[in-house]
């Protein structure tokens, strides 16, 4: 079954899925699991100007939109079909359900699990100035209403992101869903895939953000994690300053409404009501609950890391390659058949730059360190120069490169989502890929790792 048309497939939610069905399959994740045919139109935007491949990236967003017309129309439970669809038909041990966040994303794979996601994201066709946060807020109102009068287990995140998706809210406008219960697909697919007595994950992201409350089960959300921080969408300052006279805005900071209320971030935070009901279900049919709450969506990449590490050791590998995932630039499969250890980040910004350096400080150094940044055609507020990413590949003892990335050509590399696969499939190491790693040996490892900070099991 195809992705529902009114889904973004470039999303976290959707491409993580995506990766973690296909390793399920027994298949690799090349080109964000686009098709293959594209590879070559991709890596053709390499020859084209910076200001062309701007415009090739808004278009392929601009391809994945539904109109405001047609929200009214949308059938949530399209969703569950889908997702019923993308993972082999057996039972598991154990089904996440929850939070996005890459690291775990790896996680889920190890273990064989499938992983449902609560939040979605809906790209709705509409042309908005990417400064005018309030005409943008003004301008969902409408659609927004009829998406949730169709759905009314769910609440609309509307999100407007000037400084990452600065390219992308000029054609699209950002509606991120959230499940306040698993619904009748989600409930079926625990039903038939989780084997009795089996175990519920759920990823809980306490990420949180200032909104503006529309109406019940919808809020505005001014900015977004990465970057910019949320004062400086708010309030403004000298680094929003200067970006947006680099962008040649009429405007030096962003006049968007006034936050009312606190809720969990659009696209990572996680919404308890969901948790009650996966509570109440497991109840009732005999299933256990856990939890991992982190603080950020990328709080787990350090545990998860060292998690396969741990796994390598017992295995007999020595560790010594580490694979810096990007957003969704991310390869499961490859990593384990290759023996490497995955680090994956939240964006290309500082804050993950930050997270990488300190994980290579303190469980360094590794003899290679193949690095992805995922290209979104913004040079915004908080991304670090290629000269700071080529210090933390110094780090490597012996070598360390950008994975299929043309750095000069950063963040507008669009070709880097065509070849950065390549960079481990490239590796002569080769491992078989072992069984599924058992909640028993997850335990295992949790109680001689410590604490890890932002992240507690529950």
């Amino acid at each position: 079954m195809s992705i529902p048309r009114f889904l973004a497939g470039f999303d976290s939610a959707s491409a993580m899925l995506r990766a973690n069905a296909a390793f399920l399959r027994g298949e690799a994740f090349p080109a964000l699991g686009e098709s293959p045919s594209l590879r070559p139109l991709v890596k053709a935007t390499r020859v084209l100007p910076p200001a062309l491949r701007e415009k090739v990236f808004i278009a392929s967003g601009a391809t994945e939109t539904i109109s405001p017309r047609r929200v009214g129309r949308i059938d949530t439970e399209d969703i569950s079909r889908w997702a019923d669809e993308e993972y082999p038909r057996r039972r598991y041990p154990a089904v996440a359900v929850g939070s996005a966040s890459g690291a775990l994303t790896h996680l889920w794979t190890a273990m064989g699990i499938p992983w449902l996601p609560q939040t979605f994201f809906i790209p709705v066709r509409q042309h908005v100035h990417p400064d005018d946060p309030a005409g943008a807020m003004i301008k969902g109102i409408e659609p927004g209403r009829d998406l949730l009068q169709a759905n009314p287990d769910i609440q609309l995140h509307h999100m407007h992101d000037a400084n990452q998706d600065r390219l992308m809210v000029r054609a699209l406008t950002y509606f991120r869903i959230k499940r306040r219960t698993l619904g009748p697909g989600y409930e079926r697919f625990l039903t038939e895939r989780l084997e009795p007595g089996g175990t519920i994950v759920i990823p809980e992201c306490t990420r949180s953000w200032g909104t503006t409350t529309l109406g019940p089960r919808h809020v505005f959300q001014h900015g977004a994690v990465g970057g910019a921080t949320e004062e400086e969408f708010h309030h403004g300052g000298e680094r929003v300053a200067e970006y947006l006279e680099r962008y040649r805005s009429p405007v030096r900071r962003w006049y968007g409404p006034e936050p009312d209320s606190t809720s969990p971030e659009s696209e990572w935070g996680f919404e308890p009501a969901l948790r009650e009901d996966i509570e109440r279900f497991a109840q009732e049919n005999g299933y256990r609950v856990r939890r991992v709450v982190h603080d950020e969506p990328d709080s787990p990449s350090p545990l998860v890391a060292d998690l396969y590490r741990w796994w390598y050791a017992r295995r007999g590998i020595e560790s010594t390659r580490l694979f810096v995932a990007s957003f969704i630039v991310m390869e499961p499969w490859w990593v384990l058949r290759t023996g490497s250890v995955p680090f994956w980040m939240t964006f290309n910004t500082d804050t993950s730059y930050r997270e990488l350096e300190n994980y290579l400080e303190e469980r360094g150094p590794f003899d290679e360190i193949l690095l992805t940044l995922f290209q979104n055609g913004v040079e915004a507020v908080g991304l670090p120069t290629v000269g700071d990413w080529r210090r933390l590949l110094g780090k490597a003892r012996v070598s360390g490169s950008f994975a299929g990335l043309k750095a000069e050509d950063h963040p507008r590399d669009l070709a880097h989502y065509a070849g950065y696969d390549k960079a481990l499939r490239k590796v002569p190491e080769r491992h078989p890929m072992p069984d599924p790693l058992s909640l028993r040996e997850l335990d295992e490892f949790l109680a001689g790792a410590g604490s890890y900070p932002g992240v507690r099991w529950e």
